[in-house]
């Protein structure tokens, strides 16, 4: 890993940018941005009007480095170029912004209350293109959904086990082990997963690091232990379904927990905006998001 990058992610202020819709999220983001479904033809098509409004995006003078300190990009995205480059090195070299990919494949059928990754095949092949593609870290998640023991402890040994596999690559693994915000038992969920990430975190060896994305909790400043873990990087929050207002408001609530939100980033962006309208958006939403993150 850059050590300069490890010391952005550590200490600057901001929030990280999640641009990693998958295959099957891609349909939706994309109508989202008004570009409907029956628009486009097969998957070819739509990955290159996906890699259009993320260029879009991330070339827009509002996605900047005093703001948004990293990115999690798409498999596809990171093997994409903009302006000529690679992706994550357009966002390191030209925006001075931390590249990240999500390596998960999607995720496995509930049982005990929760949703375990699925295999991810040719991990080690994907690592080393990351590598190649001067990725800094990784993302996988996992779903929690009831306060089952068990299937929380499940969820979080896989993570970790994966996690550590990519800290061998020399990558920075994001463990996000998202609660569902609609559970009728989040709060008793959370303090189950705090107790065994906190677990596998003072087992791991001083040179072993990670960060977690994890749901905002409903006890504010729950996860302060692991903000101030010496393994940790950075714990960073997903908005799990929340509205923007509402995610921007709890992590307010939160010292010390910076966004990694998505669909808060680009909900009031369109394909039809001209450049003016779409970068006034844009700034609007990373403005609102860095406001949350720093409070």
């Amino acid at each position: 890993m850059q050590q300069n990058q490890l010391e952005k992610m550590k200490n600057d202020k901001g929030f990280i940018a999640a641009l990693d819709q998958s295959g099957g999220s891609t349909p939706k983001a994309l109508a989202a941005y008004g570009i409907p479904e029956d628009t486009y033809q097969g998957e070819e098509e739509m990955f290159d009007l996906v890699h259009e409004m993320r260029t879009r995006i991330i070339t827009s003078p509002s996605f900047n480095s005093d703001q948004i300190i990293g990115a999690i990009l798409f498999e596809q995205t990171m093997d994409r170029e903009i302006e000529g480059k690679y992706t994550a090195d357009y966002l390191a070299e030209e925006k001075g912004i931390v590249p990240f990919l999500k390596v998960d494949k999607g995720l496995a059928e509930e049982a005990d209350g929760v949703q375990l990754m699925k295999p991810i095949d040719n991990l080690q092949e994907t690592l080393d293109r990351a590598n190649e593609r001067h990725i800094f870290g990784t993302k996988m998640r996992s779903v929690i959904k009831e306060d089952n023991r068990e299937g929380i402890k499940k969820v979080v040994d896989q993570q970790f086990e994966i996690g550590k596999q990519i800290i061998e690559a020399g990558l920075v693994p994001i463990i996000e082990p998202e609660v569902d915000i609609n559970s009728p038992s989040k709060e008793d969920c959370e303090d189950i997963l705090k107790a065994e990430i906190l677990e596998h975190l003072n087992q791991l060896n001083s040179d072993q690091l990670v960060m977690l994305k994890l749901t905002i909790p409903t006890k504010n400043n729950l996860y302060r232990e692991l903000i101030d873990h010496p393994n940790v990087v950075r714990v960073v929050a997903l908005s799990g379904g929340y509205s923007t207002n509402d995610a921007n408001a709890k992590l307010k609530d939160n010292k010390g927990l910076i966004a990694s939100f998505s669909r808060a980033l680009s909900q009031d962006l369109n394909a039809n905006q001209s450049q003016e309208e779409f970068d006034t958006a844009l700034k609007k939403a990373v403005d609102s998001i860095y406001e949350a993150s720093i409070s």
